[in-house]
Protein backbone atom coordinates (compact mmCIF):
# COMPACT_ATOMS: atom_id res chain seq x y z
CA UNK A 1 0.00 0.00 0.00
CA UNK A 2 1.60 3.56 -1.09
CA UNK A 3 3.45 2.00 -4.02
CA UNK A 4 2.74 3.53 -7.14
CA UNK A 5 1.79 1.20 -10.30
CA UNK A 6 5.50 1.85 -11.70
CA UNK A 7 7.12 1.08 -8.23
CA UNK A 8 5.08 -2.47 -8.04
CA UNK A 9 6.28 -2.92 -10.71
CA UNK A 10 10.55 -2.35 -10.52
CA UNK A 11 8.93 -4.01 -6.94
CA UNK A 12 8.20 -7.61 -8.43
CA UNK A 13 10.86 -7.13 -11.13
CA UNK A 14 13.66 -7.67 -8.33
CA UNK A 15 11.48 -11.00 -7.08
CA UNK A 16 11.92 -12.26 -10.81
CA UNK A 17 8.46 -12.00 -11.44
CA UNK A 18 6.29 -10.50 -14.56
CA UNK A 19 4.89 -7.12 -15.20
CA UNK A 20 1.35 -8.59 -14.85
CA UNK A 21 1.71 -9.56 -11.35
CA UNK A 22 2.23 -5.77 -10.07
CA UNK A 23 -1.14 -4.95 -11.85
CA UNK A 24 -2.43 -8.44 -10.34
CA UNK A 25 -1.34 -6.81 -6.83
CA UNK A 26 -2.35 -3.11 -7.53
CA UNK A 27 -5.40 -3.82 -8.68
CA UNK A 28 -5.95 -6.34 -5.68
CA UNK A 29 -4.90 -3.35 -2.99
CA UNK A 30 -6.94 -0.45 -4.90
CA UNK A 31 -9.47 -1.45 -6.85
CA UNK A 32 -10.81 -4.65 -4.68
CA UNK A 33 -9.56 -3.11 -1.67
CA UNK A 34 -7.66 -6.20 -0.03
CA UNK A 35 -5.45 -5.80 3.18
CA UNK A 36 -3.92 -9.47 3.06
CA UNK A 37 -2.03 -11.44 0.22
CA UNK A 38 -3.55 -13.82 1.01
CA UNK A 39 -6.93 -12.47 0.03
CA UNK A 40 -5.31 -12.37 -3.36
CA UNK A 41 -6.09 -15.56 -4.83
CA UNK A 42 -5.49 -14.46 -8.29
CA UNK A 43 -2.05 -15.19 -7.24
CA UNK A 44 -0.17 -18.36 -7.24
CA UNK A 45 -0.09 -19.55 -3.82
CA UNK A 46 3.81 -19.92 -3.58
CA UNK A 47 4.39 -15.76 -4.28
CA UNK A 48 1.14 -15.35 -1.96
CA UNK A 49 4.16 -16.94 0.83
CA UNK A 50 6.89 -15.08 -0.60
CA UNK A 51 5.10 -11.38 0.00
CA UNK A 52 4.02 -12.45 3.04
CA UNK A 53 7.20 -12.97 4.32
CA UNK A 54 9.10 -10.27 2.49
CA UNK A 55 6.34 -7.60 2.89
CA UNK A 56 2.80 -5.88 4.48
CA UNK A 57 -0.50 -5.13 2.24
CA UNK A 58 -1.36 -3.12 5.15
CA UNK A 59 -0.04 -1.22 8.25
CA UNK A 60 -3.33 0.08 10.11
CA UNK A 61 -5.34 -1.32 12.69
CA UNK A 62 -9.13 -0.56 13.37
CA UNK A 63 -8.98 0.32 17.44
CA UNK A 64 -12.47 1.55 17.20
CA UNK A 65 -15.31 2.98 15.20
CA UNK A 66 -18.74 4.70 16.09
CA UNK A 67 -21.65 5.61 14.49
CA UNK A 68 -23.16 9.14 15.22
CA UNK A 69 -26.89 9.51 14.97
CA UNK A 70 -27.10 11.59 11.52
CA UNK A 71 -25.14 8.44 10.12
CA UNK A 72 -21.99 10.25 10.09
CA UNK A 73 -19.07 7.37 11.13
CA UNK A 74 -15.80 8.20 12.92
CA UNK A 75 -12.63 5.39 12.82
CA UNK A 76 -9.95 5.49 15.07
CA UNK A 77 -6.78 3.47 13.42
CA UNK A 78 -3.33 2.64 14.56
CA UNK A 79 -0.04 2.91 12.92
CA UNK A 80 2.16 -0.01 13.26
CA UNK A 81 4.22 1.98 15.85
CA UNK A 82 1.03 2.72 17.92
CA UNK A 83 0.09 6.34 16.28
CA UNK A 84 -3.67 7.19 16.42
CA UNK A 85 -5.25 7.79 12.89
CA UNK A 86 -8.69 9.38 12.64
CA UNK A 87 -10.86 9.56 9.56
CA UNK A 88 -14.33 10.28 9.22
CA UNK A 89 -17.20 8.88 6.77
CA UNK A 90 -20.33 11.39 6.15
CA UNK A 91 -23.09 9.97 3.73
CA UNK A 92 -25.49 12.10 2.04
CA UNK A 93 -27.97 12.01 -0.83
CA UNK A 94 -26.38 11.79 -3.77
CA UNK A 95 -22.73 11.28 -2.50
CA UNK A 96 -20.37 10.14 0.41
CA UNK A 97 -17.57 12.14 1.59
CA UNK A 98 -14.35 10.66 3.31
CA UNK A 99 -12.54 13.21 5.78
CA UNK A 100 -8.68 11.89 6.22
CA UNK A 101 -6.19 12.88 8.04
CA UNK A 102 -2.47 14.08 6.56
CA UNK A 103 -1.12 13.59 10.20
CA UNK A 104 -0.88 11.71 13.19
CA UNK A 105 -1.83 14.92 15.62
CA UNK A 106 -1.38 18.24 14.29
CA UNK A 107 1.56 21.32 15.25
CA UNK A 108 -0.04 24.30 14.37
CA UNK A 109 -1.69 24.98 17.70
CA UNK A 110 -4.91 26.42 16.40
CA UNK A 111 -6.58 27.94 19.61
CA UNK A 112 -10.40 26.67 18.84
CA UNK A 113 -9.49 22.89 17.71
CA UNK A 114 -9.35 19.83 19.91
CA UNK A 115 -6.49 18.09 17.38
CA UNK A 116 -4.12 20.69 18.43
CA UNK A 117 -4.09 19.43 21.97
CA UNK A 118 -2.03 16.29 20.71
CA UNK A 119 0.51 17.68 19.02
CA UNK A 120 2.64 16.24 15.88
CA UNK A 121 3.52 12.82 16.51
CA UNK A 122 4.27 12.25 12.91
CA UNK A 123 3.71 12.67 9.36
CA UNK A 124 1.43 9.58 7.46
CA UNK A 125 2.85 7.71 4.76
CA UNK A 126 1.24 7.85 1.49
CA UNK A 127 0.01 3.88 2.31
CA UNK A 128 -1.32 5.29 5.42
CA UNK A 129 -3.29 8.47 3.39
CA UNK A 130 -4.45 5.82 1.11
CA UNK A 131 -5.39 2.97 3.89
CA UNK A 132 -7.88 5.29 5.39
CA UNK A 133 -9.98 5.24 2.76
CA UNK A 134 -9.95 1.41 1.94
CA UNK A 135 -10.54 0.54 5.76
CA UNK A 136 -13.73 3.11 5.72
CA UNK A 137 -15.59 2.31 2.42
CA UNK A 138 -15.03 -1.78 3.05
CA UNK A 139 -16.55 -0.56 6.50
CA UNK A 140 -19.32 1.25 4.70
CA UNK A 141 -20.05 -1.63 1.81
CA UNK A 142 -17.94 -4.25 2.64
CA UNK A 143 -14.17 -5.46 1.18
CA UNK A 144 -14.75 -4.31 -2.33
CA UNK A 145 -18.20 -3.58 -2.62
CA UNK A 146 -19.22 -0.85 -5.07
CA UNK A 147 -19.81 2.65 -3.77
CA UNK A 148 -23.55 3.52 -4.76
CA UNK A 149 -22.94 7.35 -6.04
CA UNK A 150 -19.03 7.80 -5.55
CA UNK A 151 -16.72 9.28 -3.40
CA UNK A 152 -15.10 12.52 -2.49
CA UNK A 153 -12.57 13.38 0.20
CA UNK A 154 -11.23 15.97 1.98
CA UNK A 155 -7.79 16.38 3.77
CA UNK A 156 -9.42 18.13 6.48
CA UNK A 157 -8.92 15.44 9.14
CA UNK A 158 -5.65 15.47 11.81
CA UNK A 159 -2.80 17.31 10.86
CA UNK A 160 -2.49 20.30 8.13
CA UNK A 161 -1.79 18.62 4.62
CA UNK A 162 0.62 21.00 3.36
CA UNK A 163 3.31 20.35 6.05
CA UNK A 164 3.19 16.35 4.47
CA UNK A 165 2.76 17.94 1.04
CA UNK A 166 4.65 15.43 -1.21
CA UNK A 167 3.15 12.25 1.02
CA UNK A 168 0.08 13.56 -0.12
CA UNK A 169 0.67 14.58 -3.42
CA UNK A 170 1.63 10.54 -4.31
CA UNK A 171 -1.22 9.24 -2.53
CA UNK A 172 -4.01 11.37 -4.49
CA UNK A 173 -1.54 10.39 -7.48
CA UNK A 174 -2.50 6.58 -6.81
CA UNK A 175 -6.06 7.33 -5.65
CA UNK A 176 -6.96 9.04 -9.06
CA UNK A 177 -5.72 6.07 -10.81
CA UNK A 178 -8.78 4.50 -12.87
CA UNK A 179 -7.39 0.51 -12.17
CA UNK A 180 -7.79 1.45 -8.30
CA UNK A 181 -9.68 3.10 -5.86
CA UNK A 182 -9.93 6.03 -9.32
CA UNK A 183 -10.79 8.60 -6.86
CA UNK A 184 -10.12 12.25 -9.45
CA UNK A 185 -8.51 15.24 -8.17
CA UNK A 186 -11.69 17.24 -8.79
CA UNK A 187 -13.36 15.00 -6.28
CA UNK A 188 -10.84 15.91 -3.91
CA UNK A 189 -10.53 19.18 -1.83
CA UNK A 190 -7.42 19.72 0.11
CA UNK A 191 -7.29 22.26 3.16
CA UNK A 192 -4.77 24.13 4.34
CA UNK A 193 -4.25 26.20 7.60
CA UNK A 194 -2.19 28.89 5.14
CA UNK A 195 1.04 27.24 4.54
CA UNK A 196 1.92 30.08 1.61
CA UNK A 197 4.64 28.55 -0.05
CA UNK A 198 3.03 25.42 -0.26
CA UNK A 199 0.01 27.03 -2.12
CA UNK A 200 2.55 28.72 -4.61
CA UNK A 201 3.38 24.79 -4.85
CA UNK A 202 0.10 23.34 -5.07
CA UNK A 203 -1.02 25.80 -7.71
CA UNK A 204 1.95 25.05 -10.07
CA UNK A 205 0.46 20.92 -10.44
CA UNK A 206 -1.25 19.79 -13.59
CA UNK A 207 -3.80 17.82 -11.97
CA UNK A 208 -4.83 19.11 -8.74
CA UNK A 209 -7.44 18.78 -6.12
CA UNK A 210 -9.53 21.45 -4.98
CA UNK A 211 -8.20 24.34 -2.46
CA UNK A 212 -9.88 25.76 1.03
CA UNK A 213 -8.08 27.69 2.93
CA UNK A 214 -8.92 28.12 6.77
CA UNK A 215 -9.34 31.62 7.35
CA UNK A 216 -11.57 32.32 10.86
CA UNK A 217 -10.30 35.99 11.27
CA UNK A 218 -9.54 38.63 8.73
CA UNK A 219 -7.43 41.02 11.15
CA UNK A 220 -3.29 39.44 12.17
CA UNK A 221 -4.50 40.09 15.95
CA UNK A 222 -6.89 38.07 16.45
CA UNK A 223 -5.79 35.45 13.66
CA UNK A 224 -2.48 35.50 15.52
CA UNK A 225 -4.27 34.49 18.54
CA UNK A 226 -6.51 31.79 16.64
CA UNK A 227 -4.19 30.35 14.32
CA UNK A 228 -0.45 31.17 15.44
CA UNK A 229 0.81 29.81 12.23
CA UNK A 230 -0.78 33.82 11.01
CA UNK A 231 2.45 34.98 13.03
CA UNK A 232 4.87 33.10 9.97
CA UNK A 233 2.44 34.13 7.35
CA UNK A 234 0.48 36.96 7.96
CA UNK A 235 -2.99 37.67 6.12
CA UNK A 236 -1.22 40.13 3.96
CA UNK A 237 0.90 37.21 2.58
CA UNK A 238 -1.76 34.74 2.78
CA UNK A 239 -3.84 36.75 0.23
CA UNK A 240 -1.43 37.22 -2.07
CA UNK A 241 -0.76 33.07 -2.65
CA UNK A 242 -4.79 33.16 -2.85
CA UNK A 243 -5.03 35.58 -5.85
CA UNK A 244 -1.86 33.91 -7.21
CA UNK A 245 -3.85 30.67 -7.09
CA UNK A 246 -6.84 31.81 -8.29
CA UNK A 247 -5.24 32.74 -11.16
CA UNK A 248 -4.49 29.27 -12.54
CA UNK A 249 -8.17 28.87 -11.76
CA UNK A 250 -10.27 27.64 -15.06
CA UNK A 251 -13.64 29.10 -15.82
CA UNK A 252 -16.24 27.93 -13.23
CA UNK A 253 -13.28 27.01 -10.33
CA UNK A 254 -13.42 28.80 -7.59
CA UNK A 255 -11.62 27.81 -4.20
CA UNK A 256 -12.86 28.00 -0.83
CA UNK A 257 -11.99 30.21 1.86
CA UNK A 258 -13.36 28.02 5.55
CA UNK A 259 -14.62 30.48 8.41
CA UNK A 260 -14.64 28.61 11.87
CA UNK A 261 -17.45 31.11 13.82
CA UNK A 262 -16.61 31.50 17.00
CA UNK A 263 -19.79 32.73 19.61
CA UNK A 264 -18.53 36.77 20.66
CA UNK A 265 -14.94 36.70 18.52
CA UNK A 266 -15.60 36.51 15.47
CA UNK A 267 -18.81 36.92 14.39
CA UNK A 268 -19.76 39.98 14.87
CA UNK A 269 -21.48 41.91 12.02
CA UNK A 270 -18.21 43.99 12.27
CA UNK A 271 -16.07 40.82 11.77
CA UNK A 272 -18.54 40.11 8.88
CA UNK A 273 -18.23 43.86 6.98
CA UNK A 274 -13.90 43.20 7.63
CA UNK A 275 -13.92 39.88 5.93
CA UNK A 276 -16.41 41.22 2.88
CA UNK A 277 -13.75 44.30 2.93
CA UNK A 278 -10.75 41.75 2.37
CA UNK A 279 -12.18 39.78 -0.06
CA UNK A 280 -13.12 42.73 -2.30
CA UNK A 281 -9.38 44.67 -1.49
CA UNK A 282 -7.46 41.76 -2.79
CA UNK A 283 -9.81 41.23 -5.89
CA UNK A 284 -10.94 37.70 -5.43
CA UNK A 285 -13.42 36.78 -7.40
CA UNK A 286 -13.91 33.51 -7.50
CA UNK A 287 -13.78 32.31 -3.75
CA UNK A 288 -16.67 30.83 -2.08
CA UNK A 289 -17.01 31.34 1.76
CA UNK A 290 -17.92 28.29 4.23
CA UNK A 291 -19.18 29.21 7.09
CA UNK A 292 -18.56 26.63 10.24
CA UNK A 293 -20.45 27.19 13.73
CA UNK A 294 -17.88 26.03 16.09
CA UNK A 295 -18.04 22.25 16.75
CA UNK A 296 -17.93 22.64 21.03
CA UNK A 297 -15.55 20.41 22.81
CA UNK A 298 -15.01 20.77 27.11
CA UNK A 299 -11.21 21.11 26.71
CA UNK A 300 -11.70 24.27 24.76
CA UNK A 301 -13.04 27.53 25.54
CA UNK A 302 -14.97 28.57 22.64
CA UNK A 303 -19.03 27.85 22.08
CA UNK A 304 -20.61 28.00 18.66
CA UNK A 305 -22.34 31.11 17.27
CA UNK A 306 -26.25 31.58 18.23
CA UNK A 307 -28.11 30.65 14.91
CA UNK A 308 -29.38 34.09 14.21
CA UNK A 309 -26.04 35.35 13.96
CA UNK A 310 -24.50 33.01 11.77
CA UNK A 311 -27.32 34.04 9.37
CA UNK A 312 -26.61 37.91 9.94
CA UNK A 313 -23.16 37.31 9.20
CA UNK A 314 -23.80 35.03 5.92
CA UNK A 315 -26.41 38.15 4.91
CA UNK A 316 -23.71 40.61 5.50
CA UNK A 317 -21.78 38.47 3.11
CA UNK A 318 -24.12 37.88 0.24
CA UNK A 319 -25.01 41.73 0.49
CA UNK A 320 -21.64 42.54 -0.76
CA UNK A 321 -21.81 39.58 -3.89
CA UNK A 322 -19.93 37.11 -1.92
CA UNK A 323 -21.15 33.40 -1.91
CA UNK A 324 -21.32 32.01 1.87
CA UNK A 325 -22.34 29.09 2.90
CA UNK A 326 -23.42 27.49 6.14
CA UNK A 327 -21.67 23.81 6.81
CA UNK A 328 -23.97 21.75 8.82
CA UNK A 329 -22.45 20.33 11.58
CA UNK A 330 -21.86 16.08 11.23
CA UNK A 331 -20.96 13.87 13.70
CA UNK A 332 -20.73 16.42 16.58
CA UNK A 333 -22.07 13.81 19.07
CA UNK A 334 -19.14 11.57 18.14
CA UNK A 335 -16.91 14.02 18.10
CA UNK A 336 -15.86 13.43 14.46
CA UNK A 337 -16.88 16.78 13.79
CA UNK A 338 -14.32 19.64 12.40
CA UNK A 339 -12.13 20.08 15.13
CA UNK A 340 -13.26 17.52 17.04
CA UNK A 341 -10.88 15.10 16.21
CA UNK A 342 -8.51 14.48 19.21
CA UNK A 343 -7.92 10.10 19.04
CA UNK A 344 -10.76 9.53 21.34
CA UNK A 345 -11.34 5.42 21.76
CA UNK A 346 -14.33 5.61 23.61
CA UNK A 347 -17.91 6.84 23.11
CA UNK A 348 -18.64 10.11 24.41
CA UNK A 349 -21.16 12.30 25.36
CA UNK A 350 -22.34 14.80 22.92
CA UNK A 351 -21.91 18.34 24.72
CA UNK A 352 -24.54 19.85 22.00
CA UNK A 353 -27.42 17.03 22.06
CA UNK A 354 -26.51 14.76 25.31
CA UNK A 355 -26.41 11.74 23.53
CA UNK A 356 -24.29 8.32 24.08
CA UNK A 357 -23.03 6.90 20.52
CA UNK A 358 -22.36 3.34 20.43
CA UNK A 359 -19.47 1.76 19.15
CA UNK A 360 -20.00 0.29 15.79
CA UNK A 361 -17.93 -2.96 15.08
CA UNK A 362 -16.12 -3.40 12.14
Amino acid sequence: MGLTREELVEYFAQMGEPRYRADQVFRGLYQRRLRSFEEMTDLPKALRERLSQAASASKLTVESSFTSVDGTRRVLMRTGDGHPVETVFIPSEGRDTICFSSQSGCPLKCDFCLTAKLGLLRNLTPGEIIEQIVVVLNDVYGVGGETPHGTNLVAMGEGEPFLNFENLIKSLQIMSDEEGLHIVPGRVTVSTAGIVPKIYEFAKLERRPNLAISLSAANDKLRDKLMPINRRWPISDLMKAAKAFERTLKRGERFTFEYVLLGGVNDSDRDAAELAAMIREHRLNKVKVNLIPHNPAEQLDYFPSEPEQVKRFKAALEAEGISAYVRTPRGRDIYAACGQLAAKSVAVASIAAGIVAEPAGI
